[in-house]
């Protein structure tokens, strides 16, 4: 992968293994030449992850819709920023600038990001690897609820195994770095309706 979208908060939240461990992906995407593509803040721990790119010498793109690019918010020192019309806009532009997409803490806008982006694969309009970078345990129950979600028949095991889920930096990379993408989905056919 030569570039990776990575979605987590604009907050900071309050668990220190969570901020250091978004400036110690950050420092690794610089130090094996990934192009970090991100939401375009300095705030919380998407400027955590940021300033772990832009202090190891790696390039950054920052995607930020007009409405909330103020000088407050906005990273200083991106290799590139673009401003968006609307928040669809921003995800569509980080999904085409992408290789890839990891998933580290955050909140609603997190899981809108993480749901949109898993679910166009689940569609077939994507082939590239998500990785949940499961922080301290942040995602356990999220994880569990996916597989209940297999359980009571409205995912497929297969589109949830689709999904690499690691603890550490490296062994997530590692998992996408060798992702085999699932064949292109059948629809339905005139014996199913």
């Amino acid at each position: 992968m030569k570039s990776v979208a990575v979605f987590c908060g604009s907050s900071l939240g309050n668990n220190e293994t969570i901020t250091d461990d978004a400036f110690r992906l950050g420092k690794t995407l610089a130090e094996r030449n990934i192009t970090l593509v991100y939401g375009a803040a300095k705030i919380g721990i998407m400027g955590r992850v940021a300033d772990g790119v832009m202090q190891h010498n790696g390039n950054s793109i920052g995607v930020i819709p007009h409405f909330l690019s103020t000088k407050e918010i906005v990273h200083n020192n991106l290799s590139e920023l673009i401003q968006t019309k609307t928040m669809h806009e921003r995800k569509v532009i980080m999904y085409q600038k992408s290789e890839g997409f990891i998933i580290i803490p955050g909140g609603f806008g997190t899981m809108d990001e993480f749901f949109e982006i898993a679910t166009w694969g689940q569609l077939g309009l994507h082939t590239k690897p998500i990785g949940i970078l499961n922080i301290d345990g942040y995602y356990d129950d999220l994880i569990e609820q996916c597989k209940t979600m297999v359980k009571k028949g409205f995912l497929k095991q297969d589109h949830l195994d689709a999904i690499l889920v690691d603890n550490s930096i490296a062994g997530l990379l590692e998992k996408m770095n060798n992702f085999i993408p699932l064949p292109k989905p059948k629809w339905l056919d005139l014996d199913q309706t």
